[in-house]
């Protein structure tokens, strides 16, 4: 059993069958213990807990707080340059700031911790979060629904399912399906099974299930030696392989329909991991699947799909287009707009999307409606490369405008194409779809999320608690030379006019207090920026973007540990500095960059935006400061980028398959973000409603 993993997948733990003799007392120090993380025990969590010897008990309670210090961050010590954070800095004259940390730069000293006893933390009106009691059966159905996801997995996620078939082994078969959906979790599924279960003939029969295309096999051999199976990476250096494997994949190669053409797509990695399949070895067996590895060799392509589809676009040949392009349906809906603006019969263009429209894949079509039904002109143009690193790119809209008659139609077409498909699915009966949903996104693709306290979507709008004071935190450990990592938050207003920034070369402003600046962590390094929301409202601050660089430009990936989050304080000066409980979100820095903007504050509408992105970083100096055409480019691109949402997700899904009702206590299926299918269910939504 794997607590962490329950406990953060369903915020439920398993307690064993105990031996008794606890007493009141001990159960009542545990659930007190376990409050401190703004955690609520469920009443039959605390019966069953109260069923376990006190050894048991103490066991037991020592694994969970462990789990729960981690995802917050408190298994850390946190001690900023200024102890006494906030009071010293606010004391503090620019003179006294600037001698102490010229001094620090100098040395490398840090003040000495303060001998001044905190009083109390002052408690907030913070949501707590409720733990369930959890069993076995309901432990293991967890590996089922991240395995099905129509979307790509993040790597906390690839990571548990990995973990599943590490330590279940061939019993792993029982919790798979037949099938899995999205070709990079074949992948990942297919080679943990090779790396884990060797030997086991259900191997074999799944890969033959799951493996269809030659892009399918060259995803397996890259899942083998450890590489991106998305592909978007940096070619991977393919290990040895044993003989069976190596057959293997070339019988999958060689069974691959229009594996010429496939295999020129990657051609570059395929003559690399010719290198170890050594396919002339077997060309008798596995003549298809020489011949197209040594077409790539030779670099002879075949005229491919897509670049009969640019030509027709440059040449405007949209008549002849679609017909291609009813050919692949996915790839028609992905090149929908620009066929729609440069076509003189925009109906003729619909009117063939809509006859394959119900073959699109249902992310395809979601985004497809999101920008349809977006506002036009759009703001700004946003492009999200596919990969493992998430960043932004974004120009001007300077596209053929399309009339309101045709996206009207275009999002008609989407809509019902995925009623259609819905409908096809069990009833849902009377469902209660809170409107909230609205403000948070459908998880398409989670390959570039970080690890989090709490699973979210990029671009989701989250409302804040109702505090005055917000506490960002980061930590860090050196990596393997002296790292310096510096938190900074830039002030924007609603026009996204940069204001001011605090940061390590200006420690206080506009409400915001920074905790000074650690430029060497061998042991951990901690700061801290205290926002004062009313005061930042009053001087006009709407946006406030938190920042997260590598001064020393050391990637994220190379570091031990980094971490960021913020706190919802009722007062900073009460309390430790880092107080468990009032910590809302913690995510990991761990992406192979050295910029990250984590989440941004909306002070007007009072909600966090989840941002979770990279930055490449400054030629010179590797600061915020130096950042800021990207860093309000990003906070443009965030607020402005169409995106599909919850609400419409589940909206078209009780239209096809169930009617919608006023409140939760009429609805047998609810979808709300503290109840029911809520936004943090990523599994859930992307293997059961996309």
């Amino acid at each position: 059993m794997n607590q962490e993993l329950f406990l953060r997948r369903r915020s439920k733990v398993h307690v064993p069958m105990g031996s008794g003799g606890a007493t009141i007392a001990q159960v009542a120090s545990a659930v007190q213990e376990i409050a401190a993380f703004r955690l609520v025990l469920s009443e039959s969590l605390i019966e069953r807990i109260g069923m376990l010897s006190a050894a048991e008990l103490t066991h037991w309670l020592r694994d969970v707080v462990g789990v729960l210090r981690r995802q917050i961050g408190a298994h850390v010590h946190h001690q900023p340059f200024y102890p006494d954070f906030p009071e010293q800095v606010l004391k503090a004259s620019e003179a006294e700031l600037y001698l102490t940390a010229v001094i620090h730069y100098l040395t490398l000293r840090r003040l000495p911790p303060s001998e001044h006893a905190r009083s109390v933390m002052l408690e907030g009106s913070f949501i707590s979060r409720v733990i369930e009691l959890g069993s076995v059966s309901e432990f293991e159905a967890l590996l089922e629904p991240l395995v099905s996801s129509r979307t790509s997995l993040s790597e906390e996620e690839t990571a548990d399912v990995v973990w599943f078939i590490q330590t279940y082994k061939s019993d792993v078969f029982r919790l798979l399906p037949e099938v899995v959906p999205f070709r990079e979790t074949r992948a990942l599924v297919g080679g943990a099974l090779l790396l884990h279960v060797a030997g086991d003939a259900r191997v074999d029969a799944f890969l033959e299930q799951n493996v269809e295309t030659a892009a399918d096999v060259l995803r397996l051999a890259v899942a083998l030696s450890g590489g991106d199976v998305s592909l978007m990476t940096a070619s991977t250096r393919f290990t040895a392989m044993k003989r069976a494997t190596r057959r293997l994949l070339l019988r999958l190669l060689d069974r691959a329909a229009n594996a010429g053409e496939d295999v020129m797509r990657h051609a570059e990695r395929w003559k690399r991991l010719a290198e170890v399949l050594h396919p002339g070895e077997h060309a008798d067996k596995y003549p298809r699947a020489l011949a197209a590895i040594t077409a790539a060799r030779r670099n002879d392509p075949p005229a491919s799909f897509g670049s009969r589809v640019e030509t027709m676009l440059a040449q405007r040949q949209i008549a002849a287009l679609t017909p291609l392009l009813q050919e692949r349906p996915g790839e028609f809906a992905r090149r929908l707009d620009v066929t729609l603006r440069r076509a003189s019969e925009a109906d003729a263009v619909l009117d063939a999307f809509e006859a394959v429209a119900t073959q699109v894949s249902t992310p395809i079509l979601l985004q497809v409606l999101a920008q349809v039904r977006a506002p036009r002109p759009l703001p700004l143009r946003a492009f999200t490369p596919k990969g493992a690193l998430a960043k932004v790119y974004g120009i001007k809209d300077r596209r053929e405008p399309l009339t309101p008659e045709v996206l009207a139609r275009a999002a008609h077409i989407c809509k019902d194409a995925l009623i259609t498909r819905f409908a096809s699915l069990p009833p849902l009966g009377r469902c209660f779809i809170d409107p909230a949903l609205r403000e948070y996104r459908v998880p398409l693709a989670q390959r570039a999320a970080s690890k989090s306290l709490r699973t979210l979507v990029r671009g989701s709008r989250l409302p804040m608690p109702d505090t005055r004071f917000i506490r960002l935190f980061l930590w860090w450990k050196n990596g393997r030379e002296r790292t310096d990592i510096d938190l900074s938050a830039a002030f924007f207003d609603a026009n996204f006019v940069f204001i001011q920034t605090v940061a390590y070369y200006n420690l206080k402003g506009f409400g915001g207090y920074h905790s000074g600046d650690i430029v060497d962590a061998p042991h951990g390094a901690s700061e801290f920026i205290d926002l004062d929301i009313n005061a930042l409202v009053e001087k006009g601050i709407r946006y406030v973007v938190t920042s997260i660089n590598s001064y020393t430009e050391q990637p994220y990936c190379d570091l031990p540990e980094c971490f960021a989050g913020w706190m919802a304080r009722a007062d900073v000066a009460s309390g430790e500095v880092f107080e468990p409980r009032s910590v809302i979100d913690r995510l990991d820095i761990a992406s192979d960059t050295s910029i990250c903007l984590p989440f941004v504050m909306d002070l007007q509408e009072r909600r966090v935006v989840w941002a979770d992105l990279g930055l490449t970083s400054s030629p010179r100096w590797n600061n915020v400061q130096n950042n800021l055409g990207g860093v309000s480019l990003m906070l443009r691109a965030l607020v402005h980028t169409p995106r599909p949402d919850l609400e419409t997700l589940f909206d078209l899904h009780a239209r096809a398959r169930g009617e919608r009702v006023a409140s939760p206590q009429q609805a047998q299926a609810v979808f709300a973000p503290d109840q029911g299918v809520t936004p943090f269910d990523t599994d859930v939504i992307r293997s059961q409603f996309l």
